[in-house]
């Protein structure tokens, strides 16, 4: 009893030290946007909604933010027929070269972010591509379709392929059962996998600060260029809501399909 007794306290002190590790940043930001100075402090001097106020009407942060989303919507756009049809296939089918696809799965584990940037860039530089917005949506997307096919993926596994038979024997062509019956089905993946790449975009500063130029900056490469001069609890502010939507999302997938779905994708 005492050897399970003192498993269990270093276990949980293992996990009240990650919890706190994890949340401690997070806290500090979200402590230093509500000062009332004019410095990042922690604790703050005051409780105030100033610089809540001010990113509200800060112009180049509210269109840097709307880039941001332009971006996670092209990322999304793309990654939906792409991720779940690839999700499908490589659960279903025996396709050639699945072991390498299997591998290119590892990549956002495996190759640093800075080298698949600067392959990206090098590739839309010969395209005449840089300095717009959409192709970092595309980036974003190849680089991070993973996340999009494990939920998919997870999903295919789980379901019954008599569901899919039974709808063939009574007569439904393959276009039909994919779209009323696989699909349905499916669609936890999809939605989970959706929210994920939408987080991920919206969050991508590597990518963004390789392939935009100073005109056209998303939200995190506004964020990094207004550091290197000078933090204001502003940037705290603009930083709480980055995490406020992260949140949101969560919560989404969470009440939509379950965050186990997640989960079982690893």
């Amino acid at each position: 009893m005492t050897s399970a007794h003192g498993k269990a306290l270093f276990l949980w002190s293992v996990v009240a030290i990650c919890v706190v590790v994890l949340s401690a940043p997070t806290v500090v930001v979200l402590g230093a946007s509500f000062t009332a100075g004019n410095i990042i402090t922690f604790p703050p001097q005051g409780l105030s909604l100033r610089w809540y106020e001010a990113i509200l009407g800060a112009a180049g942060l509210r269109q840097a933010f709307l880039r941001s989303l332009y971006v996670a919507t092209i990322c999304v756009m793309i990654a939906l027929p792409v991720g779940t049809l690839a999700g499908i296939a490589l659960s279903r089918y025996r396709i050639r070269f699945e072991k390498t696809i299997q591998i290119y799965l590892l990549l956002p584990f495996t190759i640093p972010l800075i080298g698949s940037g600067i392959g990206l860039m090098l590739i839309f530089g010969e395209m005449r591509l840089l300095g717009q917005l959409w192709p970092i949506g595309i980036a974003v997307c190849v680089i991070n379709l993973p996340f999009m096919i494990w939920p998919v993926v997870a999903s295919v596994n789980a379901l019954d392929i008599d569901i899919e038979n039974a709808a063939a024997n009574c007569g439904a062509p393959p276009v039909q059962t994919f779209l009323m019956v696989t699909l349905p089905a499916v669609m936890p993946g999809v939605i989970t996998g959706s929210l994920l790449m939408f987080i991920l975009a919206l969050n991508e500063f590597l990518v963004s600060l390789l392939l935009v130029d100073a005109r056209i900056v998303t939200l995190p490469v506004q964020i990094y260029n207004s550091i290197r001069s000078i933090i204001t609890p502003d940037l705290a502010a603009i930083s709480v809501v980055f995490i406020a939507v992260a949140a949101l999302a969560i919560v989404l997938l969470d009440r939509l399909v379950g965050l186990d779905i997640f989960l079982r994708s690893k």
